[in-house]
């Protein structure tokens, strides 16, 4: 990971997620997901978990974002639960303090949404695993905003960029930044011969129009 570039960065994790099937692509063979969406893809990072190296390879590109970009970053913090373990990781390799959002408040004790310490002013760094149309993860990014501190970016491992989740962030005003995504997924995959070449156009359309896919 140490002589990765942040261009090569997309490919290598891409090509790592694919590996131990944290991301599978059926095209000829829909998933269907709880919402009744059909969809070629189906990820499910959390299995990044299981393999060291290769989570050690996600926290290393996630500091090198960080350290090139956002190098004024002062806490890390992980939405609940999947960006979690990497917000630790992260947090460890750049020495930062970390925090976590939950989806919301607590009913009980001091009904923390936040939980760890952001004080008002604080630049901060959210990490996620997965982006969707982006919903869950923005509303993190706001409870930090409203604790009174800024977030200089949301990062996360994979994005399935869509524009919904791109209109989102950019009308809240929110940088967003993956460390791979769907485009560089379906090369990925096309190289390791997991997918055809034949199949590439039907994988892209679903990206542009998921509702439509498989009818």
């Amino acid at each position: 990971m140490s002589n990765v570039t942040l261009q090569e960065l997309p490919q290598l994790i891409a090509s790592k997620l694919l590996e131990i099937g944290a991301v599978a692509l059926r095209p000829n063979e829909p998933f269907t997901w709880t919402s009744g969406l059909k969809s070629p893809i189906y990820c499910d990072n959390r299995l990044t978990m299981a393999y060291p190296e290769i989570r050690d390879a996600i926290a290393e590109g996630f500091a090198a974002v960080i350290r090139e970009r956002y190098p004024d970053a002062e806490v890390i913090a992980g939405t609940a639960t999947a960006g979690i373990p990497h917000a630790a990781w992260v947090a460890q390799k750049l020495n930062l303090p970390m925090a976590y959002i939950r989806d919301k408040a607590k009913g009980h004790g001091k009904q923390n949404q936040i939980e760890g310490r952001i004080a008002p002013g604080q630049k901060v760094v959210v990490i996620e695993d997965l982006i969707s149309t982006g919903g869950s993860s923005l509303k993190a990014a706001l409870a930090v905003r409203e604790a009174g501190a800024e977030v200089s970016a949301v990062l996360a491992i994979f994005s399935y960029q869509f524009t919904q989740a791109v209109n989102a962030f950019a009308e809240a005003d929110m940088p967003l930044e993956t460390l791979s995504n769907y485009t560089e997924l379906i090369q990925a995959a096309v190289k390791a011969g997991a997918v055809a070449e034949a199949d590439v156009a039907a994988l892209q359309s679903w990206r542009e129009d998921p509702q439509s896919y498989g009818k």
